[in-house]
């Protein structure tokens, strides 16, 4: 065999598998032009951009926990919304069910009407597991336990704009959990480090993820982009 030769096949075979790889990077990130995200080629435990769901409904995968949720037509693309009213907390549960060593994230679309803001949330471990919740009214990231906020830190929130969440829980070196979170407003760059963190030495039974939203400015939430991986470092 011609020594030059069988290395030219070699080198070509390598540029080839380098370039689908750079492809897939780029594309899984992007559905249609508003999802211009790069995200790692690593396929999601679960994922769900709604473009398949039928319209007015909920994927038969979810489990409603209280709210009028339906998947609905927003421009090109389609969203999950929970309506403007009534007022108060409402959740749906999707994606496999563990007790830590997953991330959750999605996109989050709420507007806020005078003095009035929306609240919403990604989460884990179920109803009573941790919650990563923007509150505007408050100008709060805050990471939830139930009904209880374990912490909480500044957060500037843009209306009438998407918001990217990423919550995750991993089992830490003392036998607790650490829960860590980080927020930003979509098109803008992801921060390299958890913008907020929790050490929890009780943990949380084991559950499914989650997004929640309470409507308090009577405005129509929207969530697209689903995705349950595993956690990171």
């Amino acid at each position: 065999m011609n020594t030059d030769n069988h290395k030219l096949k070699i080198g070509r075979l390598i540029l080839l598998l380098g370039t689908v790889v750079v492809a897939t990077l780029i594309l899984q990130g992007c559905k249609t032009c508003r999802h211009p995200v790069i995200q790692l080629a690593i396929k999601p435990l679960y994922e769900n951009n709604f473009e398949q769901a039928e319209l007015d409904k909920v994927p038969d995968e979810f489990l409603v926990l209280d709210g009028a949720f339906a998947v609905k037509q927003d421009g090109a693309g389609r969203v999950l919304e929970l309506p403007g009213a009534p007022l108060d907390t409402f959740g749906v549960l999707f994606g496999p069910t563990e007790t830590n060593g997953l991330a959750v994230s999605a996109r989050i679309h709420g507007t806020g009407k005078g003095r009035r803001f929306p609240t919403f949330a990604v989460g884990l471990n179920g109803v009573g597991g941790y919650r990563l919740q923007v509150s505007p009214g408050k100008k709060l990231l805050e990471i939830f336990k139930g009904d209880d906020v374990l912490a909480s830190v500044p957060f500037t929130w843009t209306s009438d704009a998407w918001t990217v969440l990423r919550l995750q829980s991993r089992a830490d070196k003392d036998g607790g959990t650490r829960v860590e979170g980080k927020a930003w407003k979509h098109g803008e760059a992801e921060p390299k480090a958890w913008q907020i963190s929790h050490a929890d030495k009780a943990g949380v039974p084991a559950g499914r993820s989650s997004v929640w939203g309470n409507p308090y400015a009577g405005t129509p939430i929207r969530y697209d982009d689903l995705t349950v991986t595993r956690a990171g470092e």
